[in-house]
């Protein structure tokens, strides 16, 4: 596994847990190569502390590699021919009275594909939202229409960094439609909720996670590049004791192939669609990055020529809909386990709170995360 891909997990297993913490019953869903690729683009224009705070939320251990590894995935996923759509866009929008120094510039379009687009912030703001709106409407095919909601834009914005992904895949081997019936999710002890629960029998990658209690499956995308992971308690455990057993170390165990065996399995899956918005500022502080967004002491003087700048916004919304045929996604950011040989449930039923990722395979990247708890 390269680096990039161990700082993408130990980056989204952080958030994962940041997001999820206040209300254990709320449903979560992000994109952590959304949120770092936004990121990664104002670390190439930040200096000093600034650039020190962002690395280490990262968790990257080399700048310099961690925007070439963001090269290399961006080449990767956006492979002509691939029986999935998934693209990950960038772009920078500055007002129009400013000056982006040209390094940055060509520094984004190298490593992050982002091309500069100046708009009348000053002059009018509101057909500047609009028109990023539209942008990140499109990027994400139609998922996501208003990324920034009225006001946002106002007459002192300088510079906008956008990051959009969308995904769309169909499952390798799919759920009839048929078989899918409205069945119960227990939320908790004490309440349940119907759900339209898909099922299917067929062998897929599986492993039973004794130290925690939980089991694992992957259930990959049709040509096998993507797959969702979905991580389910045993009956009787409590998802919040899976979570916080769980470290980026562990999970990569949990579900690295030589642990995962083929068998056949009834899969019990709720249809579901999630819409999620985040204010990605107290996030980023509570990771370290404070300084950034603090005009005092943010320098990021390796993007614009006056060096007065800081990052007022950043935002990030996502929506996940899975059903029998794949998954549609889409996001957007404005900046040791043995299988037990007694144990072969011939049943993986998520009809009660779970986690689920999906992965690019190659790179072992996490392009989204989710926690399910409430339908």
């Amino acid at each position: 596994m390269n680096t990039l891909s161990e700082a993408s997990v130990t980056f989204a297993i952080s958030l994962l847990k940041l997001l999820g913490q206040d209300d254990p019953v709320r449903n979560v869903f992000f994109s952590p190569v959304s949120i770092s690729s936004a990121l990664g683009m104002v670390l190439l224009g930040a200096k000093g502390n600034t650039a020190a705070q962002i690395v280490q939320a990262l968790a990257i251990h080399d700048e310099e590699d961690s925007h070439g590894g963001f090269q290399s995935l961006l080449t990767q996923v956006h492979k002509p021919g691939a029986p999935h759509s998934l693209s990950i866009a960038n772009r920078l929008f500055s007002a129009d009275s400013c000056q982006v120094l040209s390094p940055f510039q060509q520094s984004c379009l190298k490593f992050y594909q982002v091309e500069l687009e100046q708009l009348p912030f000053a002059k009018d703001p509101e057909s500047s939202r609009k028109h990023i709106n539209a942008w990140v409407s499109t990027k994400t095919g139609g998922k996501i229409e208003e990324l920034l909601g009225k006001n946002v834009i106002d007459g002192a914005c300088r510079l906008v960094l956008l990051n959009a992904v969308y995904f769309n895949g169909t499952w390798s081997k799919q759920f009839k439609k048929s078989y899918t019936t409205e069945q119960p999710f227990k939320i908790n002890q004490k309440e349940e909720r119907p759900v339209q629960m898909m099922f299917q029998t067929s062998a897929f990658p599986w492993a039973h996670v004794s130290e925690v209690g939980a089991q694992v499956v992957e259930l990959p995308y049709k040509g096998q590049e993507l797959s969702m992971v979905v991580v389910l308690p045993d009956e009787g455990v409590d998802l919040s004791t899976v979570e916080k057993a769980l470290t980026p170390e562990k999970f990569q165990t949990w579900t690295s192939p030589e642990h995962m065996h083929r068998i056949q399995l009834s899969v019990f899956l709720p249809r579901f669609k999630l819409e999620e918005e985040y204010d990605m500022v107290s996030v980023m502080q509570h990771l370290g990055v404070v300084d950034v967004f603090d005009p005092g002491n943010a320098d990021l003087s390796g993007m614009l020529a006056d060096s007065d700048l800081c990052l007022s916004k950043f935002m990030h919304k996502s929506v996940v809909e899975v059903n029998e045929e794949g998954t549609e996604a889409a996001a957007a950011t404005a900046c040791l386990m043995c299988p037990e040989s007694g144990f072969f449930p011939k049943q993986f039923r998520a009809d009660h709170p779970f986690l689920f990722f999906i992965r690019h395979n190659k790179t072992n990247s996490l392009l989204f995360c989710g926690r399910f708890s409430s339908p």
